[in-house]
C-alpha cells in the first residue's frame, strides 16, 4: 500500500520506520533543511537520534508529491501536533484527499475542539477519517518493540483499510467507533501524567502514584462521558492503557514536565529543554474550562492547571487533594 505520513516529528518518523518494512512509505516534513539532513544521514537526528531510517523509506519535503503518493487506494497520516493540525488540513484541501487518519492527542486551544471535530470543520464529513491512538512511545516503536493501538472511525470499510495498513510486524491494531472517547482519553492522560511526574518528583511514593492514576482515570471517564464518549472506551488502550504508560514511563514528555516542576524549575525552561511538544501543558487550560462548563468534577486536572497557569506551588496539589472530603468511590 502507498502510505504518506505528513509530519516528521518523533511519532510520525517512528510510524514511518515501522510501516516501511511492509509498505511504500513517504515521510514528509515541513522543515526542508531537516528533511534533507534526514535523507542524507538516514537518521532523524532532531527527533529520533540514533535510529536508522530504512533505505526503502522515501523522505521528502515536496508536499504535492507526498500527497499524490497516497492518492489512489493509499492512506494519508497526519502526524502534526494538535496546534498544527488545522493548518495542515487547510494545506491539504486543494488536493481533495481521499482519506486520512491523525495521530495527535489533545484539544485545539482556540476552539476547544477535539481533532476529529477540527478535521470535520476543515475537510467536511465526506471523506473516510479516523484517529490512531493508544499507548505508544515513538522510540520504542521505531526500535521495533511491540505495541497495541486503536483505530477509531465510524466507517467499517475505512477501518478495515487502516487495519490492513497498520496491523502487522510490531504493531497490533484494535478498533472502535467511539471517536470522542478515544480522543478524550488521549488528551486528558497527558495532564494526569504531569501530576504523576510532580508526585514522583516530590518523592510521594508508589501508593500516591497508583492513587493518581486510578482517580485520574475517573476524571477522564467523567469528562469523556459528558462529551459523548462511551464508558467502556476508557478501560481500553486509549484510556487506561495510555494513562498508565504516560504516567509511569520515563520516555513520557508530560511526566518529565511534572518532574521538572517538582524540582522548582520554570515551566518555560522545562518545555524548551524537552525539544518536543508536551501536549498536557497546552491542554490543561482547555480541559479545566470544559470541566467547568460541563460541571464535571476534575480535581487533579484543576490542581495541575493551577500549578501551570495560576502560580500555585506544586506542594499545593498534594494538600488540595488530601483535604477533599471522603466520598463514594463510584461517584
Amino acid at each position: 500500500m502507498n502510505i504518506t505520513i505528513l509530519g516528521a516529528g518523533a511519532w510520525g518518523t517512528a510510524l514511518a520506520i515501522s510501516l516501511a518494512e511492509r509498505h511504500r512509505v513517504v515521510l514528509w516534513g515541513r522543515d526542508a533543511e531537516l528533511i534533507r539532513d534526514s535523507a542524507a544521514r538516514r537518521e532523524n537526528f532532531r527527533y529520533l537520534p540514533g535510529i536508522r531510517l530504512p533505505d526503502a523509506l522515501d523522505v521528502s519535503a515536496d508536499f504535492g508529491y507526498a500527497v499524490a503518493h497516497a492518492a489512489v487506494d493509499g492512506l494519508l497520516v497526519a502526524a502534526a501536533p494538535v496546534a498544527g493540525l488545522r493548518g495542515l488540513l487547510e494545506r491539504l484541501q486543494p488536493y481533495a484527499p481521499a482519506n486520512i487518519i491523525w495521530l495527535c492527542k489533545g484539544f485545539e486551544e482556540r476552539t476547544r475542539m477535539l481533532p476529529h471535530q477540527v478535521v470535520r470543520d476543515v475537510l467536511g464529513d465526506f471523506i473516510p477519517a479516523g484517529t490512531l491512538s493508544g499507548p505508544s512511545f515513538a522510540q520504542e516503536v521505531a526500535r521495533g518493540l511491540p505495541c497495541a493501538l486503536t483505530i477509531a472511525t465510524k466507517s467499517h470499510d475505512f477501518r478495515d483499510h487502516v487495519v490492513r495498513a497498520i496491523h502487522g510486524g510490531n504493531i497490533r491494531v484494535y478498533w472502535s467507533e467511539d471517536l470522542v472517547g478515544v480522543e478524550v482519553g488521549g488528551a486528558v492522560k497527558n495532564i494526569l501524567a504531569i501530576a504523576a511526574g510532580i508526585a514522583d518528583g516530590l518523592g510521594l511514593g508508589y501508593n500516591a502514584r497508583a492513587a493518581l492514576i486510578t482517580r485520574g482515570l475517573t476524571e477522564i471517564t467523567r469528562l469523556g462521558v459528558a462529551l459523548g464518549g462511551r464508558p467502556e472506551t476508557f478501560m481500553g488502550l486509549a484510556g487506561m492503557g495510555d494513562l498508565i504508560l504516560t504516567c509511569t514511563g520515563d520516555l513520557s514528555r508530560n511526566r518529565q514536565v511534572g518532574l521538572g516542576l517538582a524540582q522548582g524549575r520554570p515551566l518555560a525552561a522545562i518545555v524548551a529543554d524537552l525539544g518536543h511538544v508536551a501536549e498536557g501543558v497546552r491542554c490543561a487550560q482547555t480541559v479545566r474550562a470544559l470541566a467547568h462548563e460541563r460541571k464535571v468534577s476534575m480535581p487533579i486536572t484543576e490542581a495541575v492547571a493551577g500549578v501551570l497557569f495560576d502560580g500555585d506551588p506544586v506542594q499545593q496539589i498534594v494538600a488540595r487533594l488530601l483535604a477533599r472530603d471522603p466520598r463514594d468511590e463510584a461517584l
